[in-house]
């Protein structure tokens, strides 16, 4: 198997398994308020998430960086708990039940976006930490960082299409109004997210 292989699937695997339950509630509290019809829009967020943890995890993994993990570990639940705020705080405006009208460029420039892209600054030096590990004494390992990337967003794009797919089954398969949706995801990854900063806060 080649480098490029091995890193791509190291990427995936590192995000696309229950281990990395912090990251994945993100995206689950991210894509909350979307439907399946709203893909080019979440392809559009999740891909500004990623440029942004692409960013961190290059300057991290080549030293050009450096915070604390302790610190790192616990701004990820804080990314968490403030797109849940976000989530609830949609859920409470009338007319939820309705998709709202975009314009068509809403989908590249949507403020959503550029946040998106802040909290993956974030979850990037989060990633970078087991990446430094995998790869030891490397000081170039632009073929390692690009492939761990590509198999990042990979997974990412398979968890959001899951999202989307369970989403649409619960919408229009039982009927939920979309308002209960988002207020029931938002308010359990919250709680998980609370959950993980309390542990970071305390040592436990």
């Amino acid at each position: 198997m080649s480098v490029f292989q091995t890193y791509l699937q190291l990427g995936f695997f590192h995000i696309f398994n229950l281990q990395a339950y912090d990251h994945l509630v993100f995206l689950l509290a991210l894509c909350a308020p979307y439907v399946l019809g709203d893909w080019r829009r979440v392809v559009a967020l999740v891909t500004s998430f990623t440029l942004g943890h692409s960013l961190t995890l290059a300057l991290a993994t080549l030293g050009v960086v450096q915070f604390p993990p302790a610190v790192i570990e616990a701004l990820i639940p804080v990314t968490i708990l403030l797109t849940c705020a976000a989530n609830l705080r949609q859920a409470g405006r009338a007319g939820l039940s309705r998709p709202p009208r975009r314009r068509p460029e809403s989908v590249l420039w949507a403020p959503t976006n550029a946040l998106a892209a802040g909290f993956g600054l974030i979850h990037g030096l989060g990633f970078s930490n087991y990446l430094r590990e995998l790869l030891g004494q490397q000081s170039r390992p632009v073929l390692e960082l690009l492939s761990f990337n590509v198999g990042v967003e990979i997974g990412q794009l398979l968890i959001v299409g899951l999202i989307l797919l369970v989403g649409f089954l619960v919408l229009r398969g039982l009927g939920t109004p979309r308002r209960d949706w988002l207020l029931v995801v938002s308010g359990a990854a919250g709680g998980i997210a609370a959950v993980l900063l309390l542990n970071q806060l305390t040592g436990a």
